[in-house]
This record gives structure tokens, sequence and C-alpha cells, in this order.
């Protein structure tokens, strides 16, 4: 970190970024790939910026609290302002000359500074109502995580067993001079500097995938084998889908599903590139796209539309706008996917569901629900990641298919006939503090992360654009955490990827749920509106009414006809055996007059 002042150029900078985010409505991850493509920037320069940027947006109230003024969204008036409180926060000089600062007082500004460290939402940056959502989900527990919002996230990335192991990448790496350490997972590594990891020769050859620790359990808690058929039913860019094919060995199928066509292109290039070659990708553009799998995968993955709440400090401009209406929405969808998808799961196959969420309204309680509904299913095991664990917040939860409440492979001897089994009690598994999911994050280390759906940002897993070296300081440049994925932007192809896709890929994680949102009930709709011209609707049913009534007139019209031109024949029959009858009795009398005057002409002649 500098010891002096940022030049001109870092200021000026700075100031474009947090305009384009707050005058022209940009997502973060996005105003860093427009800028970060133009300037070519060296990487060290990328992460300082990225860094000071990232933790404006994670502490904006608290920026806006010692620039000294009150509402949030006044900040483009003041982003000067803003500039001058990230040299206060940092104990470099302050800058001279800058404009609309003439009455920005540093006396002042300090006495607020040591105000808001006092202040622990203004410490933290945490709005008021995320700290109360966070209180009546959490409890207790929310005092412990709430102060991992205001971090840097670190930085971890996956060795692609397709085509290497974990020790050889890490060899590779370090040849690269990239420092990296082992993790507790399996294939995890954390790169420990700034590097820029996508430049180097393992990324290009697909050996790595920059994904967070949380989000790696995931693929490992459902736990495929090799020559399973397995469905990814929210696939996003697929980054939870490459990991699931390096742990099948590359056997058996994958269906990716998504319903957002650019992100299944994604996937296909990524997939490419990593050697999974039995990946498929599906577009869920009609409701015969789940039911065409109904009870035929070994496994399903339903990484849901989530608040993101895991992933706050990947997504920190994301929580300053209210996001309650938009969790009550995406609660309806969580639970209507889970219904509807959990179907694809043949009899005796594992379903798990999972989000970047770390709210039980949206998690445990979400499972709850639907077991109470679907009997046919019981809960094997449930498990919470933490952010305060060093990674992002997940949960997941593992589900068994049962034949009509009864377990096929294993049937109870004492249940009775037609009476589902009494399902085992499912094992709640949370991460705790004292057990880290990774090693120990080392002091004064500055380090970035990455990762869709719920789970998406710049630098994630789930987004293939090489964008994390440009746009993030080593993980904070990643603003999400599994549907998301760094792009390095000095290459021109590269940047424009994530140009053209950051906006969609979650960077605002309240934004995007109700984006989402949005576009399912835009779907259920439509999927209302095809079944109804189908013949399901009411103007459906109004149309065969009315034609089943004009065929009833029209079949009514020819009996009429035919029943009119069988009483004109009747009466013709009748009249022309009456005119027969006639004709007989005339010849027949006037044979009798013949006779009668042939005899008296006889007897005139005797």
């Amino acid at each position: 970190m500098a010891s002096y002042s940022l030049s001109d150029f870092k200021i000026r900078l700075i100031y474009s970024i947090i305009t384009a985010v707050f005058e022209e409505g940009r997502a973060l991850d996005k105003a860093y790939a427009i800028y970060f493509k133009k300037l070519k920037l060296e990487n060290e320069e990328q992460a300082l910026i990225v860094s000071l940027v990232n933790d404006v947006f994670r502490r904006l109230n608290y920026y806006t609290y010692v620039a000294g003024y009150k509402r949030i969204k006044d900040i483009k008036k003041h982003v000067n302002k803003i500039i001058c409180v990230i040299h206060l926060v940092h104990k470099w000089p302050v800058p001279r000359g800058l404009q609309d600062c003439d009455d920005f007082s540093i006396k002042d500004a300090r006495t607020r500074m040591e105000e808001a460290d006092k202040i622990p939402n203004l410490k933290y940056g945490c709005p008021v109502w995320l700290d109360e959502f966070g209180k009546k989900e959490l409890g207790e527990r929310w005092e412990t995580e709430k102060p991992c919002f205001a971090k840097e996230p670190r930085r971890f990335i996956r060795a692609n067993t397709l085509k290497t192991t974990r020790e050889e990448l890490r060899n590779m790496l370090a040849a690269e001079k990239v420092k990296t350490r082992e993790c507790a997972l399996p294939d995890a590594l954390e790169v420990l500097d700034t590097s820029a990891i996508f430049k180097t020769e393992a990324f290009k050859k697909g050996l790595f995938e920059q994904q967070d620790i949380g989000s790696q359990e995931i693929p490992l808690f459902l736990d495929p084998l090799p020559g399973n058929k397995v469905i990814d039913a929210c696939a996003g860019a697929g980054g939870k889908t490459l990991y699931l094919s390096a742990l099948m060995k590359g056997k058996g199928s994958i269906i990716a599903m998504d319903d957002k066509d650019w992100k299944l292109n994604e996937l296909k290039l990524r997939a490419r590139k990593a050697g999974a070659h039995n990946i498929e990708t599906r577009l869920i553009d009609t409701t015969k796209v789940i039911k065409r799998q109904h009870g035929k995968a070994d496994c399903v993955l339903l990484d849901v539309p989530c608040s993101g709440s895991g992933v706050l400090k990947r997504n920190p401009e994301s929580k300053w706008a209210d996001g309650t209406d938009s969790i009550r929405d995406l609660i309806e969808i969580q639970a209507d996917i889970l219904n509807r998808y959990s179907k694809m799961t043949k009899v005796g196959g594992i379903l798990v569901y999972s989000t970047c969420s770390i709210f039980s309204c949206e998690d445990h309680n979400q499972i709850a629900a639907f077991l109470e509904h679907n009997p046919d299913f019981e809960l094997i095991a449930e498990k919470t990641v933490y952010p305060s664990q060093g990674g992002d917040g997940f949960y997941m939860a593992k589900l068994k298919r049962l034949d009509n409440g009864r377990d096929l492979p294993e049937k109870k001897p004492d249940a009775e006939a037609g009476e589902p089994a009494a399902a085992p009690e499912a094992v709640s598994e949370t991460v705790s503090e004292s057990e880290p999911t990774t090693a120990p994050e080392p002091e004064n280390s500055i380090l970035p992360e990455s990762n869709e759906n719920g789970s998406e940002a710049t630098v994630s897993e789930d987004n293939p654009v090489d964008n994390s070296e440009d746009i993030s300081k080593s993980d904070s440049a990643s603003i999400d955490s599994d549907n998301a994925e760094g792009a390095d932007n000095t290459d021109s192809e590269d940047a424009k990827a994530s140009e053209d896709n950051s906006g969609d890929s979650g960077n605002s994680v309240w934004g995007q749920s109700r984006k989402h949102a949005k576009s399912e009930k835009e779907s259920r709709h439509k999927e209302r509106k095809d079944s109804g011209n189908s013949g399901n609707s009411g103007d459906s049913g109004k149309a065969g009414k009315k034609d089943s009534g004009k065929k009833a007139d029209s079949e009514k019209k020819g009996k009429h006809k035919g029943d009119k031109a069988g009483k004109d024949k009747s009466v013709k029959e009748k009249s022309d055996k009456n005119k027969s009858d006639k004709d007989r009795r005339k010849k027949s009398h006037k044979d009798g007059r013949d006779k009668e005057e042939k005899a008296k002409s006889g007897k005139k002649k005797k």
C-alpha cells in the first residue's frame, strides 16, 4: 500500500468508477471492466484501485458519515469528499483543491471518524434494514457474521483434476511466481498474493478455476459417482458444474440447465477448456424441459437464486438498497423450484438444495416446509458455512427420494404395508469457528476472491470471463460467490466479455434477485398463457364451446333437412301408391264394362 497521496491519475480513475455506479447506474464490476480495458495498468495498480473502491462500497455509510453528509444517495454530489476520506482512513496526506471540497474540514472529518469507529453498523458497513433482518434470522450469531462484510474476501482456486493434481498445479504456479497454500478441501488452494493468475499458463491450459472454498463444498456434498446421471438445474455459467464433472472423472452424464442462454454458452466454453466433455447444456424455456426428466436423475443439484447474504463482501454495492421485499419474492421462487425440479430425482436418488445465503428463511425453513408436503423425500444432512470461517457463506441440504415414503433399497421390516417408514433424524452440520475450513488468514493479507446465481459476480466461480486480475486486488474484485469469474481485461476479448456479462452476473445481489423474481413471474405467466392457448384457458373453453355449438346447429339443420327429405319422399311414395291403386281400379272398372258390353252384344246377335 502506498505511503503517500494518490496521484492525480488515480484520483480521477476512482472518481470515474464511483460516478459510473451512482450516476450512470452501472454495476461496479462492469465499471471496473470498462476502465481497466481502456487503461493498461499494472496489476499492482489495478489491485490498489479495486481495494480502495471496494472498501468504499463495503462501508459506504461509514465514508458518508465521515465525509459529513447524511444520505448515501447524495454521494454523487460529494465523490471528491469521499476521496478525501479515503486518504484519512489510510493516513495519507489529504489532497488539496479538489472540486466541491472547499467546505471539507480535515479536523471535523477526523472527529467524525472517531465517532464512526465506535458505532458497529458504521464501522462494519451494515445498513439498518440488513442489521434488523440479520438479527431476526440469525439471532446472536449475526453479531459474529456482521463484521465479515467489512473485510476483503480471500482468494481461492480449485485444481482441475481432469487435467492435473493440486500438487502439480501448485508447483506450476510457484514457477510462475504465484504463491499459494493448501486448504482443508481436497482440490483447493488459497492464493496468497496479488499475482495476475489469469495471465498464467496454468489458467490458459484450463488447469484451475477460481472458486470460493465455500462454493467448492457443495459439489463435494452432493458426492456424485462416475457413471451417474447428474442434473445441475440452476447451473449458471457452470462453476459447480465443472467441479461435478471432475468428481465424476468425466464419466457418466451431466445435464446443465439454466433459463439464461448466455450463461449456458459461457459454460460450454469453460467446459471445453477444462476438458469436461460429459456436460450437456439445456435451456429452460418451457416446463417440458423439466417434466421430461422426471424420475431420471441419480443426483440433482438445485443451487437456487437467493439474496446472496453469504457473499456480500464480494458484492459490496448491493446491500445499500433495502432488499426485504426482494427476499420475500425469492422465497416464493425457491419453494417453487424446489417443489417442481425435485421431481427429476429418481427413487433412491440424491437431491441437494443450496444457496449462497445464511438466512434461515431461505435455507433450513425452506427444507422444513418442503419435507412437510413431500413425504417421498427425507433429509440426510444439512450444513451451513459462515463467512466468519474465512470464505463466503453457503447453505446446503442433502435429501434422498423414497418410494412413496419408504426407502426402496433399505425397507424397514417393522413398517406396516402402505405406511411411510420413519425418516431418520437429519444430521445438521455447521462449520464451527474453532474448526475453520481453511488455514487461518495471515495478518495484513489483502486477498480477493471469486465465484453465480445466487452467486455471481465479477470474479467468481460461475462466470468464466477472465476479469479477476484486472478488476480486483486478489479476490476483492470478485463480486460473487459462485456464478461469476474474474476476467483478465488486458486482453480485449476478455474485457469485452466482462463488460457484456457483468451486468447480468449478479454483481448486485438484491437487484439481481428482483430481476430474477420478475423473470420467474413472467415465465410462469407465459406458461399459463401458453397452456390457455392450447385449450386449457377460459378463452379456449369459450372457443371450443362456440365451435361445439356451431357443430350442433349444423347437425340439427342437417337432421331437419333429412327429416324433411324423408317426409317428402314418404308423401311422394304414398301419392304414387294412391295413383297406382286408382289406375288399377280404373282399369278394373273399364275391364268390367268391356266384359258387360261384350256379353250384351253376344245376346243381341244370338
